[in-house]
């Protein structure tokens, strides 16, 4: 299925009733849609199960129940239609180390099955955005843990997904890094591209995200741009880490 092709009025990403188990609840009939071109950012305590659940919606670990939906395409029922429009990025970037930027998009860009002519660009474009062109034929095995995150997140974006999930996307990063990847990010959603990310830098969710959701024990437990989470909290003008901690009681460094 081509992104032309998909469903203009279809959620980027509807949960419904999402669970998953590992002995006791990890996601606990999960309920949650997000628009195209939405910049969703989701918070939660340490086990909260926001990772869990992102790994559900890629394809890497099957749910117990629910549905998955992903711009009108069921990913239960069709996995490999709904990851031709779909990237996720871990928290830990994985590359091969021997291969080049230019390399690693080229390998990447052939397994999404992009043609070189649209290929090729893309990926010019990409290092010069994330100010990777002056490393782009220098292996990756000498690279920083922020120029491997870069160089993983360009590959998550080669074949233009619509959307595109990322856990913890700026560590490792220093400041005007970050600040790169966050002007790339908000440049896709302006496109049409739907973000989720996790992050325990709360400010992040703050400044980039246009609605966010709290999770704890699996559950949505708050949601809603920062004024609706103040109000659900109790606490006009409270910063989001005051909201944080009131809505789940955990400490704002345990947010990842």
């Amino acid at each position: 299925m081509f992104v032309a092709d998909l469903p203009d009025a279809s959620p980027a990403l509807s949960l419904r009733g999402l669970s998953k188990s590992f002995g006791k609840p990890a996601v606990d009939r999960l309920d949650l849609t997000i628009r195209a071109g939405e910049f969703y950012a989701l918070l939660g305590p340490n086990g909260a199960g926001k990772t869990t659940t992102l790994r559900m919606v890629a394809g890497l670990l099957p749910p117990d129940s629910g549905a998955i939906s992903i711009f009108g395409i069921d990913a239960l029922r069709d996995p490999i239609a709904a990851k031709r429009v779909i990237a996720w990025l871990p928290d830990e970037p994985m590359l091969y180390d021997k291969l080049t930027p230019v390399e690693y998009l080229e390998f990447v860009a052939g397994l999404w099955g992009v043609p070189p002519e649209l290929a090729e660009p893309r990926a010019d474009e990409l290092l010069a955005t994330l100010g990777l062109a002056e490393n782009a034929r220098s292996r990756c095995e000498g690279f920083s843990r922020g120029m491997k995150q870069k160089v993983a997140l360009a590959g998550a974006l080669i074949h233009d997904p619509k959307l595109l999930m990322l856990d913890e996307p700026l560590t490792g990063l220093d400041a005007q890094a970050a600040r790169l990847v966050k002007d790339l990010l908000r440049e896709r959603t302006r496109r049409g591209c739907a973000v989720i990310l996790t992050t325990h830098i709360l400010e992040v969710a703050e400044r980039l995200a246009d609605r966010i959701g709290i999770i704890q024990h699996g559950r949505l437990v708050a949601e809603g741009g920062l004024a609706d989470l103040q109000a659900q909290a109790g606490g006009a003008g409270a910063t989001l880490e005051e909201v944080f901690l009131a809505l789940t009681g955990a400490p704002a460094d345990r947010a990842a």
